[in-house]
């Protein structure tokens, strides 16, 4: 059903929900699919600087719809994983921010993880469930969490099941904020919007910096920093970010 994935812009912010209150947001292949595509929609329309990610205030996305894959075959899944929409979230330019309510388990565990910026009520909880189903993450949980985490603690959700609280995840360097319930997604929409005021060149080339930084050595994520750091001086974007600051006055950014 469209119902599933709502979408709006707030000015600058194009914002995504997950609207599967029946089941506590738990996604099946058909919203994961439009889930990716309302990104991807907002990644290429040119009045969105910032993209937010939001679910229902009891879960934000309580894993794979257990009835959507029970019948699957390993050749259905071998030629179209469940999760094989969240590699486009990958491609994505444009800062997502998560906004995340109640439980994000399983695929909403790893929606989290490909997230860029994680605003987390104290009330959110964080986990991986598949192992307890016989299944494994299929939407990179054991990579990114392993880079993020360390060995110890994936292998610890992973084997057990057990649920990281806000506090537990942010110690561990997994969310960026901790907020009160009823603050949470009015955070992660000001969070946007902060983003959304700066040179979204810059802010793609930072987005780009950070991720050589976590997939490759230190000597080429170096390089790629230094390269992109060099680019950003051919912008207009930069010539009005210098001259605003020695004006003492706010910068017009074009994206130029």
């Amino acid at each position: 059903m469209a119902g599933e994935i709502i979408t709006s812009a707030e000015g600058p912010v194009g914002v995504v929900r997950i609207n599967r209150p029946e089941s506590l947001n738990a996604l099946n292949q058909p919203t994961l699919q439009r889930l990716a595509t309302a990104l991807q929609r907002f990644d290429e329309d040119p009045q969105i600087r910032c993209l937010v990610l939001a679910g229902h205030e009891r879960a934000f996305a309580n894993g794979i719809d257990a009835g959507d894959i029970a019948d699957s075959s390993l050749a259905d899944v071998f030629q179209r994983h469940p999760l094989a929409a969240l590699d486009d979230l990958d491609r994505l330019r444009k800062p997502l921010v998560a906004a995340v309510l109640g439980y994000a388990v399983g695929v909403g565990f790893e929606l989290v993880l490909t997230s860029d910026l994680v605003i987390a009520a104290e009330t959110a909880r964080f986990g991986l469930n598949e192992v307890g189903l016989g299944l494994l993450p299929g939407g990179g949980g054991t990579q990114r969490l392993t880079r993020r985490a360390g060995r110890a603690v994936t292998l610890d959700l992973l084997l057990t099941g057990r649920l990281l609280s806000a506090h537990q995840a942010a110690t561990l360097g997994l969310i960026s904020r901790i907020v009160p319930p009823e603050n949470c997604e009015e955070e992660a929409l000001a969070v946007a919007q902060e983003i959304s005021r700066r040179s979204p060149l810059a802010v793609e080339a930072a987005k780009r910096a950070v991720r050589a930084a976590e997939e490759s050595p230190l000597r080429a994520g170096l390089a790629a920093e230094r390269q992109l750091s060099t680019l950003l001086f051919g912008t207009h974007d930069q010539k009005e970010g210098l001259r605003a600051f020695l004006e003492q006055r706010p910068p017009l950014f074009t994206g130029r």
